[in-house]
């Protein structure tokens, strides 16, 4: 086999290259606004990832172009996105479980006093306000917010792709 039949990168390469960096970026991010004690179920702590994660995308997608044959297709694009979207919310997630569970279990008190103050601060009545929290507090465990994080993750970065690569696609027919 020649050197030139073998491609320079792939997108599961550039794409879990990429991953490792958004995952520690998004382990950094929580560490940083779980010490400032920033509410991460809304506004700034819910979203403090995105544009690390657009600005990786974009540079994902150029690294395989400067490094292939400048050409990348949508669906090599969102191939590059799924690995990032894969490989992060897999190691970051890990890391969340592990750091919900077992470091900070006042995690989990912490969100739900938030919500129930919240809650308060809209007029809710004391016994609405212990029936909501008994159904939530069904899904603020651990194993059930991992899974719901690795879901959204995955949903939350694909979309993000599906933008990124509308601009940065470069098909070899559009020459």
């Amino acid at each position: 086999m020649d050197e030139q039949s073998i491609p320079a990168v792939t997108t599961r390469s550039v794409g879990m290259r990429y991953g490792g960096i958004m995952a520690i970026i998004s382990i950094v991010v929580f560490v940083a606004m779980s010490f400032a004690k920033v509410d991460m179920s809304s506004g700034i702590g819910r979203w403090a990832t995105i544009p690390f994660l657009l600005v990786l995308i974009f540079l994902a997608q150029k690294n395989f172009k400067d490094n292939g044959d400048s050409y990348m297709s949508y669906g090599q694009g969102m191939g590059i996105t799924f690995w990032i979207a894969l490989v992060s919310t897999v190691i970051y997630i890990i890391f969340f479980y592990v750091y919900i569970a077992y470091i900070d279990g006042s995690f989990i008190e912490t969100i739900k006093q938030t919500q129930m103050d919240k809650m308060a601060e809209q007029g809710m009545p004391q016994e609405q306000i212990e029936q909501a929290m008994g159904y939530a507090s069904l899904f603020m465990t651990p194993g059930i917010m991992a899974v719901f994080g690795f879901f959204g993750g995955i949903v939350g970065a694909l979309l993000c792709g599906l933008v990124v690569t509308i601009f940065t696609q470069k098909n070899s027919s559009a020459g």
